[in-house]
C-alpha cells in the first residue's frame, strides 16, 4: 500500500516500499492553469531532495518541480510528452511525472501528510 507525502511547492510523492512516485498537486495544477508541455529527467538521472528534477509549462506560467526526496529515477511518464494536459485532468493518478528509487526513506519524515498539506492550504488563501 502505498503513502502520500506533500511539499510545500505542491510535489506529491506517493510511496510503495523503496519507490516514489512524485508529480504535482491538484492545487498546483489549478494554479497553473492548462498545462502545453513538460520536461522531465532522463531515467538513470540522480535527484537530490528539494533539487529542480522537472519544468512543466503552462499557459499561464513555466514552474519549476522539484524532488520531494533524494533517489534514482527510475521511470518517467512517457504519455505527458504527448499529452501534458492530463496532469490538469488527473495530476495525482494518470498525470505522475516519475518514479524514483528512493536512497533516503528518512527524508519523508520532513514532508506533511495529507490532513497538514490541507491545512498549509489555508494559510496561504
Amino acid at each position: 500500500m502505498s503513502t502520500l507525502y506533500y511539499t510545500k511547492d505542491h510535489e506529491y510523492i506517493s510511496v510503495d516500499g523503496d519507490i516514489g512516485t512524485i508529480g504535482i498537486t491538484d492545487h498546483a495544477q489549478q494554479a497553473l492553469g492548462d498545462v502545453v508541455f513538460i520536461e522531465l529527467p532522463k531515467a538513470g538521472t540522480k535527484l537530490a531532495r528539494g533539487k529542480e528534477a522537472a519544468v512543466v509549462e503552462s499557459v499561464k506560467a513555466a514552474s519549476d518541480v522539484y524532488a520531494a526526496a533524494s533517489g534514482e529515477v527510475l521511470e518517467v511518464n512517457k504519455a505527458l510528452e504527448a499529452a501534458p494536459g492530463t496532469v490538469n485532468e488527473d495530476a495525482q493518478g494518470r498525470g505522475w511525472f516519475f518514479r524514483l528509487k528512493l536512497s533516503n526513506k528518512a527524508e519523508l519524515g520532513d514532508l506533511m501528510d495529507a490532513a497538514a498539506y490541507e491545512a498549509f492550504l489555508k494559510t496561504l488563501d
